[in-house]
């Protein structure tokens, strides 16, 4: 993580798979709408996708009040009016600051909090979502008996390390975990450095 001298923050791996994951998100969004993206980190997801997808809102969101000074940062340099100023959601909370939207974007939360986050954010999208909505997902996983990759592995070790309650989670559990909120596992990706794309529907 870089601090940029304006109060942008910046991570090199947001500038990695922001074009891959875009990909993706053209095929899987709707045509028209507002995008929440949950836990939006520095924003630079944000920024690049509300760029190139100006047909869509983008609302993006986090807990943490330096986030969301990095995305109010990225906004304002960018000065592209379908990027909504940042919503402080917490994804494990009962009550959202937002009540609908046509699709939710998650990238890079799973493995990175407890997992009552995760539960929360199908919880919530379970109840925010129209029918058909989509839920997306990325970042790195375990799937069953496939062993670990080796960086997947080591990052996974120093996540527990610095938080017990956080860790690489098992695609089956994320998805029966949505399951149980109304939301229909539709396909799994490959993404470049060992990363997956999750697609979800609202039933």
């Amino acid at each position: 993580m870089t601090d940029i001298e304006d109060g942008r923050r910046s991570a090199p791996a947001a500038l990695r798979n922001r074009e891959p994951i875009l990909e993706i998100l053209r095929d899987i969004l709707p045509a028209s709408g507002l995008v929440l993206e949950v836990a939006s980190g520095t924003g630079e997801h944000g920024v690049h996708m509300a760029r190139h997808l100006p047909h869509l809102h983008w609302q993006p969101s986090d807990p943490l009040p330096e986030a969301r000074q990095s995305i109010t940062a990225w906004a304002r340099s960018e000065g592209l009016s379908n990027l909504l100023a940042p919503l402080e959601l917490d994804a494990a909370r009962e009550v959202w600051p937002i009540d609908q939207a046509a699709a939710i974007v998650c990238i890079n939360m799973v493995h990175i909090s407890p997992w009552e986050a995760t539960a929360g954010l199908m919880r919530g999208a379970g109840r925010i979502l129209p029918a058909g909505g989509v839920l997306y997902l990325y970042g790195p996983y375990r799937r069953g008996a496939r062993p670990l990759e080796p960086g997947n592995a080591a990052f996974d070790a120093e996540l527990r390390a610095r938080d017990p309650r956080w860790g690489l989670r098992e695609v089956e559990d994320v998805v029966g975990c949505a399951d149980a909120q109304g939301l229909t596992f539709e396909r799994s990706i490959e993404m470049p450095a060992n990363n997956l794309s999750l697609i979800f529907r609202k039933n």
